[in-house]
């Protein structure tokens, strides 16, 4: 790996040297770091060290789900499935709401919404 960084840190001189760094659109101006204005500031670096290494926090995850849910609503009809993932959608819509980033949702109450959700499988 050695090699390649010294090939990669050569190239890049050397694109220095002929100017093709220069006039870039942003130079010489701060990174975006897009920080979620919605993350405490306190969480906000476990949250990024969280999703650079492929994690994402508990409340994105019940997003999806909920729009994987509305998509199946969508598909189905009336019946029992039809019931069954429209009661889902709305306890994680609920646990959603009570639920704010930051907040620390408690362990009995993560296992009894954990047993629903198995439930209404």
């Amino acid at each position: 790996m050695l090699l390649f960084d010294l090939i990669a840190e050569q190239r890049i001189a050397e694109a220095m040297e002929r100017g093709e760094f220069d006039d870039l659109p942003g130079s010489g101006e701060p990174l975006p770091l897009h920080d979620d204005p919605l993350i405490p500031e306190e969480l906000r670096m476990a949250y990024r060290i969280l999703k650079n290494a492929g994690f994402v926090p508990p409340e994105l995850e019940v997003h999806k789900e909920i729009r994987r849910l509305e998509d199946l609503l969508a598909t189905l009809g009336e019946g029992e499935a039809a019931t069954r993932a429209a009661r889902k959608l709305r306890l994680l819509r609920i646990d959603l709401t009570e639920h704010r980033p930051g907040g620390a949702r408690s362990g009995a109450r993560s296992c009894y919404l954990d047993r629903i959700l198995q439930r209404l499988e």
